[in-house]
């Protein structure tokens, strides 16, 4: 009998399931698709939206309270966002995962990355932010000066961060029951959560790009550039890792996932090395 020959423009499954799996939208491919968000983000919105939080910053000195209030939403949503996206996430996560692949923490670069300890510090500088902003806003100046307010306000913070923290971390373990609510393992479930982390990241930036606005000169001499780049390098793991983190356990092992984190963060790093000595965009 004749072979049958496909028609035009049939894709052989195969052809199409690979298809799927490398497209940038794919559900494996969302890092890629963070960083490229975040690239086109920093060449042309970010610094407008940074320039309104500094306004804002300057509502917040000058006692404006629906500026404390807006500070406060902000700094609420950078603390609660990578906790509720990780666990929106977790459960589609490990569905498409590979049972025999390991852990990511057991990789030579996540086992260095990849510890609650460093996340735990960072979640703390944030609490202690919120602990501020939101204090002085329900009780005032002089109520978080009391101990009776301020002692179990620390406590009570601290311990939410622990719990916040370990909801983050658990995403990378696999359930051993399924989740009780359903929608947790459905597609729109892990769609929500990348809305969640996508808003994280660009509250991140806001304060990455803060850093544009200091008015540097251009370098003296190679010290003082390879003193910025240490500087960037070392601000860069504490700003752009930690929301970006949850997306690694994807990608950690693809050799364009640093160049393309490197990418994302070209604008603010180019702008802080040569300096521009000036507040305007480019």
């Amino acid at each position: 009998m004749p072979k049958r020959t496909r028609r035009g423009g049939d894709e052989p499954p195969a052809t199409k399931a690979k298809s799927k799996r490398t497209s940038v939208f794919a559900e494996a491919n969302r890092g890629l698709l963070l960083d490229i968000v975040v690239f086109v983000a920093n060449l042309f919105l970010m610094r407008l939206l940074t320039q309104q939080f500094i306004k804002l910053f300057g509502e917040v000195s000058a006692e404006n309270p629906l500026a404390k209030l807006g500070l406060s939403i902000t700094l609420i949503a950078m603390w609660i966002l990578p906790a509720a996206g990780a666990v929106l996430k977790r459960w589609r996560h490990h569905l498409r995962r590979d049972p025999e692949s390991k852990p990511i923490y057991e990789s030579v670069p996540g086992g260095c990355l990849f510890n609650p300890l460093f996340y735990f510090c960072l979640n703390l500088v944030i609490s202690a932010a919120v602990l501020t902003s939101v204090g002085d806003l329900l009780f005032g100046k002089r109520g978080m000066d009391s101990a009776a307010i301020a002692v179990p306000t620390i406590i009570g913070i601290f311990f939410l961060t622990v719990f916040q923290t370990f909801l983050i971390y658990r995403y990378f373990s696999p359930p051993k029951q399924p989740p009780r609510w359903k929608f947790l393992s459905t597609p729109q479930s892990a769609m929500l959560g990348d809305v969640c982390l996508f808003l994280n990241m660009i509250l991140f930036q806001v304060f990455w790009n803060m850093l544009t606005f200091a008015g540097l000169g251009h370098p003296s001499g190679v010290t003082e550039f390879l003193g910025r780049l240490f500087l960037l390098c070392f601000l860069a793991l504490l700003i752009y890792f930690p929301p970006r983190m949850i997306y690694l356990a994807d990608d950690i092992r693809r050799r364009r996932t640093w160049l393309m984190m490197l990418l994302a963060n070209s604008p603010v790093i180019i702008r802080v090395l040569i300096g521009s000595g000036t507040d305007r965009g480019w």
